[in-house]
């Protein structure tokens, strides 16, 4: 029977790809695949690809791999969504584990022509003449999750993905790519995705979409392994590690597009920043513990002094010393301090008052959440410590010297982070979302296996406030450090200081990232897949160079290498999208950025520094490419949006930009 939604088109045409041109005949013989420039359809069905090796020409070079193309006679099908799929389609040819590294595909119904095979599947060929939502099966973009919460290793579908009909329907082409996490060590998570990325595009013509518009989508670790495949689109530094899983070779791995939730990145100074911007709220910290603190604040500044990061007019921006704290003052400060003061007033300029707060669980900040609410305003109160040790401290400080005998650093291989795999599909986040039962949003806490020692104090907001006025009075309680224009319905704010001390807390100990006991997830995402953490902190290791507990152990790390010759702070440096994007960093100008971005932050988080998703846009927007970018009042490490939710949103976005 014929299988198609909108009518059998007459024929498929294989486009020409910007870069990597048009399938040739010769080409298409040795690849096992029975393709024309005049017709996909009669002999579509594919033989079964002979394992040797295959090299398919194309304009922009030649894609050689061993692996067979996508199989024409493989595709089911599903009537809710309508929409044709498969799964189980390895993209490496030497898999480092074969759990993670295959994809599904799912493809809009009116995409293809089906013959039903008669045992629930269907054999497909390429319909170019119906179109969804404006796009055709020459135009559609394709769009691939990064669900990897604190790195974490992402399961591949094995099944029919429910949340890919939200997309499919808006007339894209979902790939969801299982992934290596955190326990295989960096960069093994990101290759993987770039691999997958590489494949889809050697079966440009033989599957629906545009392979030259992928768009990338993730949050939190995900946010920042979608930053990261953003950033590093066909950098020479992944080329020894997707030479060893057998990766399509030859074909761009660059994407269009990156969708960013508050995105974990910029790991070389991470700590040094949360230091600097979080720091102050910190108590009771010993006379060693702020001294190292003050250092890192300190080494911060630096930085971003030799960043040299502009802003729209060209001035650059910088941090000078200050009576007030550490290097808060200077053109970098009164941009930030602006960044805030525009957040507050989009809530405002958004919110109808009488405003009711709504507290959620699992939020710093509470906020809209995805099904548009506004904020709770439930702030300063640090993360969930769903997997704060008990025994830690939870007042933001953080021991010097470990708990064990006090000779030696804590065990690294018995106490690190779970690599939880992430799932794809109905419980998964980002498309896909696993539900909280309390406010349905993806308990992203709960399965990154990051340890926060949550520091409690701030503004606490509850019920209904009845004007603009009340709810700045609410959030002045403890001091006035919102000066608030009634008549404009305008804000501005005394400090940072003053914001994070109201409104966030340091919800992780010193050493945010790098902790001195190899505990953080970045601990075991630098680790070297044997089920061991590393330090990895460049200037951290520096600071405590002749500490008799940690020195040597930090000065081990950074000496170490992978089995294909990597520092950790190279490796650091492939996970950092900065040292692909400033000019500070040897990797400038050495890859191919995505042209679109979009960042999207809770501005209350506690996670992160509120620098890494302002320098991470100042970044982008300095070299030049197209940059959404907004911190969302209120909310917290999740998918924050200031109105809707993040699926429609980000549907939304893609279609601005290709349209």
């Amino acid at each position: 029977m014929e299988h198609n939604d909108v009518g059998k088109g007459e024929e498929s045409m294989v486009r020409v790809g910007r870069r990597i041109g048009l399938f040739l005949a010769a080409a298409l013989i040795l690849s096992g695949c029975s393709n024309s420039a005049a017709e996909i359809g009669s002999s579509a069905a594919q033989t079964e690809t002979e394992t040797s090796q295959a090299e398919t020409e194309r304009a922009g070079g030649t894609a050689v791999t061993s692996l067979p193309q996508i199989d024409a006679t493989k595709w089911k099908y599903n009537s809710d969504g309508k929409v044709y799929w498969q799964t189980g389609i390895s993209y490496c040819a030497d898999p480092a584990d074969e759990e993670y590294e295959t994809l599904g595909i799912f493809v809009p119904a009116a995409y293809m022509n089906a013959k039903d095979n008669g045992d629930g599947t269907f054999t497909c060929t390429i319909n170019s003449q119906a179109a969804v939502k404006g796009y055709t099966a020459d135009s559609a973009p394709i769009v691939i999750p990064v669900n990897t919460p604190g790195y974490s290793a992402m399961t591949a579908p094995t099944d029919y993905v429910a949340d890919s009909a939200s997309y499919t329907a808006a007339g894209f082409i979902y790939v969801a790519a299982g992934c290596r996490g955190r326990d295989a060590g960096a960069p093994a998570g990101v290759t993987d995705l770039k691999a997958a990325i590489r494949y889809i595009r050697y079966n440009d013509g033989v599957i629906p979409g545009d392979v030259d518009r992928v768009f990338s989508f993730g949050m939190s670790g995900g946010g920042g392994q979608s930053a990261l495949l953003g950033a590093t689109g066909d950098s020479e530094d992944y080329e020894p590690y997707l030479t060893v899983i057998g990766a399509v070779s030859g074909v761009s791995d660059a994407v269009t597009g990156s969708m960013c939730w508050c995105p974990i990145t910029e790991l070389d100074y991470a700590d040094e920043a949360y230091e600097w911007n979080l720091g102050n709220t910190r108590t009771d910290l010993t006379e060693q513990e702020q001294t190292l603190s003050n250092g890192m604040a300190e080494a911060f500044a630096q930085y971003i002094n030799d960043l040299g990061l502009k802003d729209s007019s060209g001035n650059v921006l910088t941090l000078t010393e200050s009576e007030e704290g550490i290097y808060q003052s200077g053109t970098y400060y009164e941009y930030l301090k602006g960044v805030v003061e525009t957040s507050l007033n989009n809530f405002l300029e958004d919110t109808t008052f009488p405003y009711t707060v709504e507290t959620k669980k699992g939020r710093q900040g509470g906020g809209r959440g995805q099904g548009g609410q506004k904020p709770d305003g439930t702030l300063g109160q640090g993360g969930p410590d769903a997997n704060k040790d008990d025994n830690k401290p939870t007042d933001g400080s953080v021991k010097i010297a470990p708990e064990n005998d006090g000779n030696a650093p804590a065990d690294k291989t018995s106490e690190k982070p779970d690599d939880k795999a992430s799932p794809q599909g109905d419980n998964a986040p980002n498309g896909g979302t696993d539900p909280d039962a309390e406010n349905g949003t993806p308990d992203f806490y709960a399965m990154d296996g990051v340890d926060r020692n949550l520091s409690t104090g701030g503004v606490t907001l509850s019920g209904t406030y009845e004007t603009a006025q009340d709810y700045i009075d609410a959030l002045n309680a403890d001091g006035t450090w919102i000066n608030y224009d009634s008549a404009a319905n305008t804000a501005t704010i005394t400090s940072i200081a003053d914001f994070t001390n109201a409104c966030k807390r340091a919800s992780k100990g010193i050493g945010a990232f790098d902790a001195l006991d190899e505990s953080q997830a970045e601990n075991t995402l630098f680790g070297y897949g044997d089920g061991t953490t590393s330090h990895f902190d460049a200037t951290l290791a520096d600071l405590l160079k002749n500490d008799e507990t940690y020195g040597a152990a930090f000065t081990e790390a950074m000496e170490k290498t992978d089995p294909e010759g990597k520092t950790v702070t190279e490796r650091g440096n492939m996970y950092n999208p900065l040292y692909y994007l400033s000019g500070y960093y040897d990797g400038y100008q050495k890859s191919t950025v995505a042209d679109y971005w979009r960042i999207r932050t809770g501005i209350a988080q506690s996670d992160t520094s509120l620098t890494t998703e302002v320098n991470l846009a100042l970044a982008l927007k300095n070299y030049g490419v197209d940059v959404d970018f907004a911190t969302i009042w209120g909310e917290g490490h999740t998918m924050a949006e200031s109105t809707g939710d993040s699926v429609t949103n980000f549907i939304e976005w893609v279609n601005k930009c290709l349209k």
